[in-house]
């Protein structure tokens, strides 16, 4: 599995979002099918809020990549 760190400057940055920002989806249509798909864990857990409030910790995963959301 490949990690990367993906460093926000806000508090906090919705999951759907953050698909696009760390370059996991290409559009917000196209994250919101991979949430609703059940494609994406957060910190292990299927989630299909496209809306959930990731904070720095959290650990993303789609496909065979997981993103650790990082404080700038």
């Amino acid at each position: 599995m490949k990690c990367e760190s993906v460093s926000i400057r806000t508090e906090f940055i919705k999951l759907d979002s953050f698909l696009k920002f760390c370059g996991a989806s290409v559009t917000g249509g196209a994250a919101k099918e991979v949430i609703a798909a059940g494609q994406v864990l957060v910190d292990g857990q299927p989630c299909l809020q496209r809306g959930k409030k990731l904070y720095p910790g959290a650990v993303v995963t789609v496909g065979d990549t997981a993103y650790t959301v990082t404080a700038e």
